[in-house]
């Protein structure tokens, strides 16, 4: 019952608006405000000792840190804004006064074989039907994240394959965010032409995305 009121109702007004103020929880002292409110709904749950951990709180509930949601809706939100401005943002060329300094390049590397704590694969496909991209992150055997997104029939083949390259970025930063330890990542791509582009001076929009990553 407790656990679906704070559900239901509690939370709710918890991230109501944060895409606006997400910037706020940087700050220790908001953070703990927010952490306070959850950890006194977990200890009703559980009805465990004062002293318990609110890490430990949210394990024996089985309640996601009240933070770590606040992420989840605001990249929920990012995510959906931007499918709504995909159609003017992926196929044109970025002017020369916004390339990023030749020191400043992201090298990129391609290797057969790597030591990685997560693997991530891309596709993007245009076919009958319309056009596709599609990410799935996986730690070991399971699946810890995945991202499919549909696109406007005048996009190409290539445009869908380094989208979700792009994706996949950010699905590995946001999951690097909430790791302990930092993540060692691998992404697995059969573009040779979206590769070729990140090598080459190409200024496209998605191919500079991808380099900032």
């Amino acid at each position: 019952m407790i656990a679906t009121i704070y559900k239901g109702a509690i939370l709710p007004l918890l991230t109501d608006g944060a895409p606006v103020w997400i910037e706020a929880m940087k700050y220790e002292h908001n953070r703990q405000k927010y952490v306070r409110v959850q950890r006194l709904i977990n200890l009703r749950m559980v009805r465990a000792y004062r002293t318990t951990s609110s890490e430990a709180l949210c394990i024996l509930t089985g309640m996601t840190p009240t933070i770590l949601k606040l992420e989840e809706v605001v990249k929920q939100y990012t995510f959906k804004d931007k499918q709504q401005h995909q159609a003017i943002n992926l196929d044109y060329d970025v002017e020369h006064r916004y390339w990023p300094h030749l020191a400043k390049v992201v090298s990129i590397k391609e290797i057969e074989t790597h030591e990685a704590t997560i693997s991530a694969y891309t596709d993007g496909n245009k076919y009958q039907r319309g056009v596709g991209s599609g990410v799935v992150i996986f730690k070991g055997s399971n699946i810890i994240a995945r991202q499919k997104l549909k696109l406007e029939n005048r996009y190409s083949n290539y445009q869908a394959e380094q989208l979700a390259i792009h994706k996949a970025l950010e699905e590995i930063e946001l999951l690097n965010r909430e790791s302990i330890s930092p993540l060692t990542p691998i992404i697995y791509t059969d573009s040779r032409v979206s590769l070729d582009s990140l090598h080459n001076p190409n200024h496209s929009f998605l191919v500079e995305e991808i380099r900032k990553m």
